[in-house]
């Protein structure tokens, strides 16, 4: 919740003041004395783990009798913070928030359809439809950590298949002098007309299939191929088909933890609260952020209430009552960007549950995070 108040001029009152504030983490508004045919002064805009010590120093000094008045909101975890700090620059700064919450887009591998002869690309921009004249989606696996790790993974999972790696513009021609991938057998040659748009989709198709199920729907395959062998005798082919299943797990394991595909990335976020009798939910839902929920616990409970639900009930009961937004795609990227920021970074505080299917999302997992979150803020508050 937000609290203003207004800055005293009287040095005793201020001091006075302050003394009220909590020593809390949190987000705050400088904003600036103007007299009454000023033009309007945008306020200044900082974050601190220490809210009354910070606004001791600059009401009493860098601002001293500058402040009208000053709103906060306090915060429990890092996560909260940054998105308080986003919203806060997005209603005062508009167009140049970023510059605030020195924002950088994360990276995401692209299987973009709109060529004829479609290819992955890694990218920082997210497309929210399928291009004109074209009915099959993109497909968008990340955020990755680095370009670096995105890459790697573009490079390996591609091994898998023949799909093209060029960034050309295809203009098909039995002359075209191809690459060292069509040498290798590792591209189809649509350059050199070795096959046509629909044989060529169709590879397309098994990498777009690959990536949404993970790996799965090659590895499937592949097993099933190795237990056919080994009943057939084949045992020179099943060994064949176990390092080809040796190295689609392999392929597997470069993605990194937080890169999937978007339309499949779930996860709830578990952060320690302003309050130590809470725990704040962060949720996200098919790579859209639905925002935070507040979890409280009574600290001592009335024995003339009714016994509360239980823990699972009541997180059942959170996740069904989430409203899904439909942000656009610029907002869409900046809340990716602060979790992916906040999830790879050595600060990271509270813990992060990913699951691929909304439908099964993993209720004693959550319960169990639940309770290691809230122990541990238990136990920083008697610190």
């Amino acid at each position: 919740m937000d609290v203003i108040f207004p800055v005293p001029d009287d040095p005793a009152a201020l001091a006075e003041l302050l003394e009220t504030i909590p020593n809390q983490p949190a987000v705050f508004l400088l904003w600036p004395r103007t007299g009454p045919d000023s033009p309007p002064v945008a306020p200044t805009l900082l974050r601190t783990n220490v809210l009354r010590r910070r606004l001791g120093k600059l009401l009493s000094g860098t601002y001293l009798g500058m402040v009208e008045r000053v709103e906060y909101h306090l915060t429990g975890s890092r996560l909260e913070t940054q998105f308080v700090l986003l919203e806060l620059a997005r209603t005062h700064f508009g167009s140049a928030r970023r510059e605030h919450v020195r924002l950088r887009f994360p990276y995401y591998l692209r299987l973009a359809f709109s060529n004829a002869f479609p290819r992955t690309r890694i990218t920082k921009r997210l497309a929210r439809s399928p291009a004109v004249g074209c009915d099959r989606h993109p497909v968008t696996v990340g955020p990755f950590q680095s370009r670096t790790t995105a890459a790697a993974f573009e490079s390996e999972f591609l091994d898998l298949f023949q799909l093209r790696r060029c960034q050309e513009n295809l203009a098909p021609s039995p002359q075209h002098p191809g690459c060292i991938y069509g040498e290798m057998n590792r591209c189809l040659r649509p350059c050199q007309q070795a096959v046509g748009p629909e044989e060529y989709l169709g590879e397309a198709d098994r990498v777009a299939l690959f990536l949404n199920t993970g790996g799965r729907s090659l590895l499937d395959s592949a097993l099933a191929a190795r237990e056919r062998a080994s009943l057939e005798m084949d045992f020179e082919g099943a060994a064949m088909l176990h390092q080809r299943v040796k190295r689609i797990e392999a392929v597997a394991t470069v993605r990194d933890e937080m890169a999937r595909p978007l339309d499949h990335l779930h996860a709830v976020a578990v952060l320690p609260a302003a309050s130590p009798t809470s725990i704040t939910l962060g949720w996200l839902k098919r790579g859209v952020w639905c925002g935070f929920t507040l979890l409280d616990f009574d600290s001592a409970p009335d024995p003339d209430k009714p016994q509360a639900a239980s823990l699972d009930t009541r997180l059942r009961e959170t996740a069904a009552a989430l409203a899904e937004p439909d942000p656009g795609p610029v907002e869409r990227m900046e809340h990716l960007a602060l979790l992916s920021r906040w999830f790879y970074s050595s600060w990271r505080d509270g813990e992060l549950l990913l699951f691929d299917d909304w439908e099964k999302l993993p209720y004693r997992k959550l319960v169990n995070a639940v309770s290691r979150v809230s122990k541990g803020q238990k136990s920083n508050d008697l610190k």
